[in-house]
């Protein structure tokens, strides 16, 4: 190997997601021609390198020897397409010397590596409906299929199907954006959290509708958390009964992509009727043009003591 590459290996080991993404283009050809070895032309020779490039991903840190990246990549391919034939068939694998692929990679690589730019930059390169359901899988706390398929009203098996696609394409983009410089994702969430905050902040002030005439598209589509439908003026009433009555929102998470946001809400019954509303809520918020176009509210199960919602549900 190079000392470029032993280069490379050594930064990616320091957490560069772009040295390992030039790493892997450097070696794709030969990761690419072990799986098309063991598994023939096809979607699942590709589906391997990717499945390859997330365990890298998590495992660089572990080769101790740089200039054996190369055969470690290609015996991670190797493992990755023996795996999916013992999904296919039924086969036990072949024991193989080298490390094996972490069976799960996909979910690990994300929590790993939530605050690494490169993973937001990626989930940036999804469509809308993919980069919904990840970050609600992996950077919120609506992580189970039933909750997702819930919140996004979907049924279970398309969530699945949509989280498969959404591993895919970020393998896809590790290896396509090798050289391209990434936002500095901590600081996008932590603006989103400001403007939760203060969000919130000018509803109890009262300013609730300026706050939404400002930010928020006057043709706003809005789904209540008991599934009611309408725009910027049920979004402005509910906030309002809901004060009204002395619930409150206490801010709690934020996450956001380039035109995706959610907000993760405790909510705060009254004391004098104290089971008024749910303990928490979720916004979830889509801006492809900057302000807020849609906005779901969902209720999250929290406990089993979940009472019905609140005005603004």
């Amino acid at each position: 190997m190079s000392p470029l590459e032993i280069g490379l290996v050594r930064s990616a080991q320091a957490g560069s997601a772009s040295a390992l993404g030039m790493l892997l283009a450097r070696h794709q050809a030969g990761m690419r021609a072990v799986a098309l070895s063991i598994l023939g032309y096809g979607p699942d020779a590709e589906d391997a390198v990717q499945d390859a490039a997330l365990v890298a991903l998590r495992r660089i840190g572990t080769l101790r020897d740089p200039a054996a990246a190369g055969p470690w990549l290609r015996a991670i391919v190797r493992n990755a397409c023996r795996m999916r034939l013992r999904a296919a068939r039924g086969l036990v694998p072949v024991a193989d010397p080298e490390p094996p692929a972490d069976p799960a990679t996909p979910d690990r690589v994300l929590e790993d590596h939530v605050s690494r730019d490169w993973v937001w930059h990626a989930i940036d390169r999804l469509s809308p409906a993919l980069r919904q359901v990840v970050l609600l899988r992996h950077f919120s706390d609506i992580t189970s299929y039933e909750q997702i398929a819930a919140a996004c009203e979907l049924p279970v098996g398309t969530v699945r199907s949509r989280l498969n696609q959404a591993r895919a394409k970020l393998a896809e983009a590790l290896l396509a954006t090798a050289d391209e410089a990434y936002d500095d994702a901590a600081a996008r969430n932590a603006a989103s959290a400001k403007e939760a905050t203060d969000t919130l902040a000018a509803a109890r002030r009262g300013e609730f509708a300026a706050v939404v005439a400002d930010r928020w598209s006057p043709g706003l589509h809005m789904t209540s958390g008991q599934g009611y439908r309408g725009g910027v003026e049920m979004a402005v009433r509910g906030m309002d009964a809901d004060l009204a009555s002395g619930v409150r929102q206490e801010f709690v998470h934020a996450v956001t992509s380039r035109d995706c946001t959610v907000w993760e809400m405790e909510m705060l019954s009254p004391p004098h009727d104290p089971h008024h509303c749910p303990p928490a809520v979720v916004w979830l918020m889509s801006h492809p043009a900057g302000r807020v176009e849609r906005l779901r509210l969902f209720f999250p199960v929290v406990s089993a003591e979940r009472t019905a919602g609140s005005p603004a549900g």
